[in-house]
């Protein structure tokens, strides 16, 4: 929760009076639920973000920094695939401009 705190924090520090960011702020935070563990270790995904995801049977568990995304397998693969764009490019554009240590590592 700590991470979500810190995020939105960030976010509502956005003007809404912008519209651009009031359909950001609404997209961001749609669906948005809290998901308790049951006493088995267990987590109810609900089903309207099944739904959304298109979660069929199998689900990848990904570690996106510091947080976790819940995908179904299959679309997991095909966002991975990397068909749709050259990561190198992505890297460059993304993290390119990006050098807060003297290291040389972004």
């Amino acid at each position: 929760m700590e991470e979500w705190d810190l995020m939105m924090a960030k976010i509502n520090k956005l003007n809404r009076f912008v519209k651009k960011n009031n359909d950001f702020i609404r997209r961001f935070t749609a669906g948005v639920k809290v998901v308790d563990i049951d006493a088995l270790g267990r987590l109810l995904v609900p089903k309207d973000l099944v739904t959304f995801s298109g979660i069929s049977k199998d689900v990848v568990f990904s570690s996106a920094v510091n947080i976790v995304e819940i995908w179904d397998k299959d679309l997991y693969e095909k966002s991975i695939s990397g068909e749709d764009m050259d990561f190198a490019d992505l890297a460059e554009e993304v993290m390119g401009n990006i050098n807060d240590d003297d290291n040389g590592i972004s």
